[in-house]
């Protein structure tokens, strides 16, 4: 088990916040490079070598063959592991409440929440005010442990191809469902993939709607959807306040 930060746009963290989205996926970008060899025989699924960089050559259970796998035994590859705890960096603002009070006020981005931060309760000593903070928000890669208000318990993780999503597991990203009226009075179920942003597209599958918001993240050849990469699916349960408990 470790504790890791990870970053999240503000649409994501109202997703989180709203209690829709429970999976990210990510790249599958091997730490470290490749892992030792490891004789998978006692877990039933044979034997991986070791000797290539490439999931799809690594036989059962990286295997082409529509299967994924659980990375519970590779989390030097995948850079997560069930039992992981990731405390979630967003855009954020902290404020100054003035000369001889020693608390601080921060706000957050994503929906304007302001919680107090205790004196003690704030690495002064190895943190410096952003000037970010002296014009507006500050980027989420600049947020501190101790600014986070909330983290996730790590249940699973997975690796597959990014259209190897299926339908539940698309809606578990966040996306927004919508009820459309159609003919005869039927409700037509549509997805958002903005996540609650003010937009017109919809579609009719949360696949499809995971697809567009995968695109509008990811341009750069081989990380497209249509270039079907290998990614990390992580799964998770969300936990409000800070990580170290400090804050309520």
């Amino acid at each position: 088990m470790a504790d890791k930060s990870i970053i999240f746009s503000a649409p994501i963290v109202r997703a989180l916040l709203d209690g829709r989205k429970t999976q990210t996926r990510r790249l599958l970008k091997p730490k470290g490079g490749l892992p030792a060899p490891v004789n998978l025989a006692a877990h039933g699924v044979g034997t991986y070598s070791g000797e290539h960089s490439d999931p799809a050559s690594w036989g059962w259970p990286f295997a082409e063959d529509g299967s994924d796998a659980s990375l519970a035994l590779f989390p030097d590859l995948s850079g997560y592991a069930p039992g992981d705890r990731l405390y979630v960096r967003e855009a954020w603002r902290p404020h100054y409440l003035g000369d001889y009070v020693w608390n601080l006020d921060v706000t957050y981005a994503a929906d304007g929440e302001l919680r107090t931060i205790l004196d003690g309760e704030f690495g002064e000593g190895d943190w410096k005010w952003p000037k970010a903070a002296d014009r507006g928000n500050v980027p989420s890669i600049h947020m501190p442990r101790w600014a986070s208000r909330m983290w996730l318990e790590v249940t699973d993780v997975r690796v597959q191809r990014a259209q190897e999503i299926s339908e539940a597991d698309a809606r578990a990203e966040g996306l927004v469902e919508y009820s459309l009226e159609g003919p005869g009075g039927m409700t037509l179920p549509c997805w958002h993939w903005l996540l609650g942003m003010d937009d017109d597209e919809l579609y009719t599958s949360a696949v499809a709607a995971f697809r567009a918001l995968w695109n509008s993240l990811h341009t750069t050849e081989g990380g497209r959807w249509q270039d079907n990469p290998w990614i990390v699916a992580i799964s998770f349960k969300v936990h409000a306040g800070n990580i170290d408990g400090s804050q309520a």
